[in-house]
């Protein structure tokens, strides 16, 4: 439910799927913010371990296509996991500390590709988040027609960020690390949509 819907769905809901009483959710879970952490923490780990991977690959641009494409893979299908990583509205300190332990990672991944000069200079880290939010709305979009539409945009965007000697400079600059964390308090999913 979360994957499809996003972090709206409530307790009644979850209770209802889940073939029990609502107070059997709310005596494990009684608020909100315990019951993402419950699902999302370890999931929001998943990709921290995806940079990890990334970081011992051999060749930095090789590590940053596995985790952009593999990050993707894991948040276009899943609204609750994008909302999770990306909007502070729900999640409480656990999630809120497995988001700590990620940044820093993108981070890395990123600037190994940057010092080894296959990025941009002027991609940041930021950038892969958005990444991450477009394939989830490109997968919203098509995927009853094509469920993998959103490789293709990742793919595209990718292409986009890799050094190629006399490019110009991009018409805008990427979030700064305030900007983004500004925008993750501030997005909420379902009145962008």
């Amino acid at each position: 439910m979360f994957a499809i819907r996003g972090l709206e769905v409530g307790h009644n809901e979850v209770a209802h799927q889940a073939g029990v009483g609502v107070g059997t959710v709310y005596r494990r879970f009684p608020t909100k913010e315990s019951l993402v952490e419950a699902i999302f923490e370890d999931r929001i780990d998943e990709i921290t371990a995806l940079g990890r991977c990334a970081l011992n690959k051999p060749d930095s641009w090789q590590g940053l296509m596995y985790f952009v494409e593999e990050m993707c893979q894991l948040t276009a299908r899943d609204q609750g996991l994008r909302e999770a990583v990306f909007c502070r509205e729900h999640g409480g300190d656990r999630v809120e500390a497995a988001r700590v332990r990620l940044y820093p990672i993108v981070a890395k991944v990123v600037e190994a590709a940057r010092a080894d000069g296959y990025l941009r200079a002027d991609i940041s880290d930021s950038d892969l988040a958005l990444m991450s939010i477009i394939a989830g709305a490109v997968n919203e979009f098509a995927a009853d027609i094509r469920p993998d539409l959103w490789r293709r945009y990742v793919t595209i965007f990718l292409d986009g960020m890799r050094a190629d000697g006399d490019q110009a400079l991009l018409p805008v600059e990427a979030l700064s690390a305030d900007q983004h964390d500004a925008a993750m308090r501030s997005w909420n999913p379902r009145t962008h949509s």
